[in-house]
């Protein structure tokens, strides 16, 4: 049963004034040069991001999200020379099918964004050219925009739109996308292919930034969340419970879920490694409590408990008897977690991540994390000049 109080949450609720010049079009020449709002026991403090590894202390654990962004907008053409663009998603078959769907040759199904979808005809094949590769797209499904890629060439499906898309920018970014923003919209730490969008608190890291974490003895772990394009869709819905929350891809080691074991002080890096996180905690609920498909986090599952039936520790280690038990290496999963105020955080101590718009999911999370002083945590933002956005500054919450 969802608490009343949560069901009466609305979305205005998380409305602040804002304009479209607080938008960051641009990255900063040096990543680490961005501007940083440190908020710690309810005090601001303005700092620039060099200094982040000096506020963490030794019994920190930075947690990263090392999915890294495909090329994932691709053009193709009509018999009558009309352009449609198609958005890359998600693999069309079931969620652990993204490596497969990226190494296929010569055919692959992908759930899509496409513009000028009116014009597309259902099953009608337009054309495209990779170098000497001919591809071509057929509209499978006009009302879920599923689209079969296929091509006369070995080569796998990550070549291909490597070779010929573009880089995903967001679409309050109001350009088109250059070659300089395939290297500047990535982390560094980018691994696991198959984002289409960036984990953006991410983008301030440097490789002096790491080494001067990893000199404090600082642990650092990985975890994997496909940034989705949902999570540029708007909130609708007056009431938040009601909005149709995106699902995201999770992927996270054993190795990794048994260095999340400790009670050391845990940072996460931007919203996508915390949602990670919180899901992971209750995928590990879950298998205690015997309960089918236990890797999908439904948007209010969180909400069914008063209080965390268990501690982070012991999720973590339900979850690894499982995985040692199945004989499996890796969780594999599916969330469409929704974190806001009344939810019971069980996996971090403090949020490093970006500014965010109005009356978003985003910022309901940052409310939920820190309280209503999120107000003037964003007031003090825009009235010093800080950048919104992906490409723009960041907060680090220490509540």
């Amino acid at each position: 049963m969802i608490p009343e109080n949560i069901r009466k949450i609305k979305i205005s609720d998380f409305n602040f004034a804002f304009t479209d010049e607080l938008i960051a079009q641009q990255p900063l020449i040096n990543r680490d040069e961005s501007k940083l709002l440190h908020y710690k026991n309810s005090i601001i403090h303005h700092r620039i991001f060099k200094e982040f590894p000096e506020l963490l202390n030794s019994n920190s654990q930075i947690i990263l999200n090392n999915a890294k962004v495909i090329s994932a907008r691709l053009f193709f053409y009509r018999d009558s020379g009309s352009k449609i663009e198609i958005l890359l998603l998600e693999p069309h078959n079931s969620f652990n099918s993204l490596e497969t769907a990226l190494s296929n040759s010569q055919k692959s199904m992908w759930k899509c964004m496409i513009g000028n979808l009116k014009k597309w005809k259902k099953n009608e094949i337009l054309k495209s050219k990779v170098g000497k590769i001919a591809v071509s797209a057929k509209l499978l499904d006009n009302i879920n925009q599923t689209v079969e890629f296929t091509w006369d060439n070995n080569v796998s499906f990550s070549e291909i739109i490597e070779l010929s898309g573009t880089t995903p920018l967001p679409p309050y970014i109001k350009r088109e996308a250059n070659e300089n923003d395939k290297k500047t919209y990535q982390t560094i730490f980018a691994k696991n292919i198959g984002a289409v969008a960036a984990p953006t608190a991410g983008l301030h890291f440097t490789e002096n930034i790491l080494d001067k974490i990893k000199d404090k003895k600082i642990d650092i772990a990985e975890v994997t969340l496909y940034v989705s394009a949902g999570t540029f869709l708007p909130v609708k819905a007056e009431f938040p419970i009601d909005h149709s929350m995106h699902s995201e891809m999770i992927s996270v080691s054993k190795n990794t879920i048994s260095n999340l074991i400790n009670n050391k002080y845990r940072v996460a890096i931007g919203t996508t490694s915390l949602r990670t996180l919180e899901s992971l905690y209750w995928i590990g609920v879950k298998i205690l409590k015997c309960e089918e498909n236990p890797f999908y986090i439904e948007k209010l599952y969180p909400y069914n408990f008063y209080k965390l039936p268990i501690s982070w520790n012991e999720s973590m280690s339900e979850i690894i008897n499982y995985l040692e038990k199945n004989s499996i290496d890796t969780v594999n999963a599916k969330t469409e977690i929704m974190i806001m105020p009344g939810y019971n955080f069980s996996s971090v101590n403090s949020l490093l991540t970006n500014f965010h718009y109005p009356n978003s999911t985003l910022v309901m999370l940052i409310a939920a994390f820190i309280g209503d002083n999120w107000h003037n945590l964003y007031h003090k933002a825009i009235e010093n000049s800080y950048r919104f956005l992906s490409y723009g500054d960041c907060c680090l919450l220490d509540p």
